[in-house]
């Protein structure tokens, strides 16, 4: 296979000049905020167009699960396309696509027309991912002023996933459903014009032929495996579906790994594994993500059900976690230097799974103000590990081979996120029930409800009269926290085992990383 070299246009050379490649960063950072906030914001949204398009149960949850089946099926092939076509090219079309598909949405009259703009979403949203990531890498060579760079865009992003309880909570006090979506029109139109202007190009000039049998073993099986995570998460793992479709996408999957190993050109560069920065960064991001899940799911429950406070109000008391991570961002270039990168990533993922444990010791009315200071250093550690895990990755990946490895990190973060929710979530579920202990005098129809969930728990003590009514309540809302000590317990230990396992993988990476050697080409079958 030919050596690939990098090339980039005269806006390539523009952005890297004075101020023009910290332009780049802010249209990058705006886009990826987007994408995050799009991520979180449904949920809030989802009784007002319930209410209004009625969508049956199982229409119901393909709105609200068909974007990230679609996302993450698409990310490695959405990578490998921006290496061959351009990154900006990708970006951009990706930004017109996201903007038109939530015009779409806002305005869909029936489940079926939400849904398929749903999947456009999703589909959009895999173009966008990795090219924003490997267009600051482009821009940015200098290596102190590229991992600051890669900073504060994953603090920006951290913050935006906290941003959708918020911008959804104020959206929907004042206006319709679908407002949620149309409010990305207006920015992916700006960011569609500046993008034009400002952002460089940049592309593998040799990329070779694009293997187009490993598209859709590559989509499929992605596709496979995400729905059989997510609707074990839901609906339990004993579940005939998910086992058919974990079947059906692994052995896909294996087939395309195989095929990998053989082609001179292939859609996913396993030689990037081979690389301890590359592979030990990767583990350390899915490690993060699946401990981390608890916390996404556990303390909205927490907030809205057992504390009873609105959407906004709960979007707003984990806020500071993000604005956290999105100030502490920089600063982790400036540790590289001083610690490494493994002590550096390390210290972030010891300090989440300190956090975590302790925000499981909540009760029921615990003081917000004894929550706080956890929340932010939850916060500040979350971005110690990403900032540095997410510049790591970019750097150990050959410049032509950028938003491929930006693909491969993306999709194992939603991997490791969706494993979290599936085996924490149930671990969370396992544990209330055990500990629920209801009063007597509930019917076997009222028992049911309350033991399926906290929610159900919460619901049916309000439905009930009184004193019962009140103790109902009560018993779910203990259950569900001593349930939130056990599995925060997990995250947490899980976390300061990846902090160990991230001094062992990442210990020879070196504190600058420049521009890797392109490995040799794989044997061709």
């Amino acid at each position: 296979m030919t050596t690939p070299t990098t090339h980039d246009t005269s806006g390539g050379i523009l952005a890297r000049q004075g101020g023009r490649r910290w332009a780049v960063l802010a249209i990058c950072c705006v886009a990826s905020a987007l994408l995050g906030i799009d991520t979180s914001v449904l949920n809030y949204a989802v009784p007002s167009l319930s209410a209004q398009l009625a969508p049956s149960a199982t229409q119901l949850l393909w709105i609200v699960d068909v974007y990230g089946f679609v996302l993450g099926g698409l990310l490695i092939v959405a990578g490998n396309l921006g290496d061959r076509i351009g990154r900006k090219k990708l970006l951009l079309l990706g930004v017109a696509g996201f903007g038109a598909a939530s015009a779409v949405s806002a305005y869909a009259n029936s489940p079926a027309t939400l849904i398929a703009a749903r999947a456009l979403l999703g589909l959009f949203g895999a173009t966008i991912m990795p090219s924003t990531l490997s267009l600051v890498r482009a821009s940015f060579t200098d290596p102190k002023e590229r991992t600051t760079a890669v900073g504060i865009s994953g603090g920006v992003a951290a913050a935006s996933f906290a941003l959708g309880p918020v911008v959804g909570g104020l959206l929907l006090d004042h206006f319709w459903w679908g407002s949620v979506f149309l409010v990305n029109v207006p920015v992916m139109a700006v960011i569609l014009v500046a993008g034009g202007l400002i952002l460089p190009e940049s592309r593998n000039p040799r990329p070779g032929r694009l293997d187009w049998i490993s598209v859709p073993l590559s989509v499929l099986g992605m596709f496979g495996v995400i729905y059989a995570i997510k609707t074990a998460a839901r609906d339990g793992a004993a579940e005939p579906s998910v086992w058919i479709a974990a079947g059906f996408g692994a052995a896909l999957l294996a087939v395309f790994l195989h095929r990998q190993t053989v082609l001179p050109e292939p859609l996913l560069d396993l030689r990037l594994f081979r690389t301890p920065a590359f592979s030990g960064a990767i583990g350390a991001n899915v490690v993060t993500l699946f401990a981390a899940s608890v916390l996404s799911l556990g303390f909205s429950l927490y907030f809205q059900v057992v504390r009873g406070w609105s959407p906004l109000d709960a979007g707003l008391a984990v806020l500071p976690g993000p604005l956290a991570a999105a100030f502490t961002a920089p600063a982790a270039a400036l540790l590289i230097p001083l610690i490494g990168r493994a002590r550096t990533v390390a210290a972030g993922l010891f300090l989440m799974g300190l956090s975590t444990a302790g925000l499981g010791l909540c009760t029921p009315h615990t003081a917000y103000w004894e929550l706080l200071p956890v929340v932010v250093v939850n916060g500040a550690g979350l971005m110690l590990t990403f900032a540095v895990t997410a510049d790591t990755i970019l750097a150990s990946a050959p410049s032509t081979r950028t938003s491929a490895a930006a693909a491969i990190s993306e999709t194992a973060m939603e991997l490791g996120g969706a494993l979290g929710i599936a085996v924490l979530g149930s671990v969370l579920s396992a544990y209330y029930r055990s500990d629920l202990t209801l009063p007597a005098g509930l019917t076997a129809r009222q028992a049911g409800a309350a033991r399926e969930s906290v929610s159900g728990g919460v619901e049916t003590g309000r439905q009930l009269p009184g004193a019962l009514g009140r103790q109902v309540a009560d018993a779910a809302g203990r259950a569900f926290t001593g349930s939130l000590h056990t599995t925060t317990l997990i995250g947490g230990t899980l976390m300061v085992l990846g902090a160990v396992a991230a001094l062992i993988t990442l210990r020879d990476v070196p504190a600058v990383l420049g521009e890797p050697e392109p490995g040799p080409a794989p044997a061709a079958g």
